[in-house]
């Protein structure tokens, strides 16, 4: 039976996960698998990956053929290097230990560059936000002086009306008495 590690596809229109399965070459995409060996979410950013690393790497030592978007997620997980350095150990070139120390030297340079990269990426966000709040700090400083201007022009139009009644009510006042006095 020819065995494969393929993705199968689920989820919505648009938003699909990908569940990583072992299973005979000839089943349907989504069909019948042997054994579901971990998932892969690329709608996170970056693309989320699970894996179970020992049943990854015991079907690909057994034979299974992984796809090619497979096969670069257990190449980014490790798992074909892992194959390769227990095939050195086999081949007499290096010892269990040697492959062990050089797969543990692979991951800490593997971690050490998703950090940066993770920190690159939250810097980034960072830097849009304060982007965005300085924008919407100016925004309203805009529109406050508008309105501030606009208050301004109506307590000076209500002061002027204001004045104009006064003097209308004195003239008014001293209309009678100018009268009285002829």
């Amino acid at each position: 039976m020819a065995t494969k590690i393929r993705l199968q596809r689920h989820g919505r229109k648009g938003y699909a996960y990908y569940p990583i399965v072992v299973a005979d070459s000839r089943a349907p995409r989504d069909g019948r698998f042997i054994e579901r060996i971990g998932s892969y979410n690329p709608n996170t950013n970056p693309a989320t990956i699970s894996l179970d690393f020992d049943r990854a790497l015991y079907w690909v030592e057994t034979g299974a053929q992984p796809t090619d978007t497979v096969r670069s997620i257990l190449s980014k997980e490790g798992v074909m290097l892992m194959k390769h350095l227990r095939g050195g150990v086999k081949k007499g070139a290096f010892d269990a230990a040697e492959a062990e120390r050089r797969f543990n030297a692979w991951k800490a340079d593997r971690t050490k560059a998703e950090d940066k990269a993770k920190a690159k990426l939250d810097a980034k966000e960072a830097e849009e936000a304060k982007a965005r709040f300085d924008a919407e700090v100016e925004k309203n400083r805009l529109k406050g002086e508008a309105v501030a201007k606009k208050r301004a022009e109506k307590l000076a139009a209500e002061e002027a009306a204001a004045k104009e009644a006064l003097e209308a009510e004195q003239a008014a006042a001293e209309a009678p008495a100018a009268e009285a006095a002829e």
